[in-house]
């Protein structure tokens, strides 16, 4: 199975190196002919202002846009989560705008404020997986069919949509391979 992670800015290698250890191919996707023969599309985190422009700048969102609308799974993780969201709090930006979600940026505070929590996601595994928040998004709201899947804190932060799967942290700089295979069992 080959697994796209957009290779713009933000935590990439890292998401390939869990796609390759857990037996798929992960490739980046840096232009619009590397979003070609994919089976899912991970969008990582990093910085959702700057990845969005150099996604116009590429002229890539359109297509990214289509290609999630019509069903290819998508996992937007911190950033890729709020390129993912309908509604950004505090903000006129659109980017994607296919999930059905409100998000606030940063609303764990600053880098300072970043901190590991272990949490036992039932839809993801029995086991206690280890979630790292750096200056995470959170969603606010959901609306329609979306599905909340973990919460911590009494506050949002991951849910589920058809093809689109969003997590305020992230799972690829911790050594769990758990959210991950989540992600390719999506994409079977």
């Amino acid at each position: 199975m080959k697994i796209g992670v957009l290779s713009l800015q933000g935590g990439v290698i890292e998401h390939i190196n869990h796609i390759h250890q857990i037996g798929h191919e992960g490739v980046e996707i840096k232009k619009l002919e590397d979003m070609k023969d994919l089976q899912g599309i991970i969008l990582p985190g990093g910085e959702s202002t700057t990845i969005g422009k150099l996604l116009r700048e590429r002229e890539m969102i359109l297509t990214l846009r289509e290609k999630i609308i019509s069903g290819i799974p998508v996992w937007g993780t911190c950033a890729g989560m709020i390129l993912l969201a309908k509604y950004i709090e505090e903000s006129s930006a659109e980017y994607l705008s296919v999930m059905d979600i409100k998000v606030k940026r940063n609303a764990y505070g600053s880098q300072i404020n970043s901190f590991k929590k272990d949490v036992v996601i039932n839809e993801i595994s029995s086991e206690s997986i280890p979630l790292d928040f750096i200056r995470g998004p959170l969603i606010t709201e959901v609306f329609n069919d979306v599905k909340i899947i973990c919460t911590v804190g009494g506050k949002i932060v991951a849910v589920k949509q058809k093809n689109m799967f969003a997590t305020s942290f992230h799972p690829e700089l911790t050594d769990n391979l758990e959210v991950h295979r989540y992600f390719v069992n999506m994409c079977k």
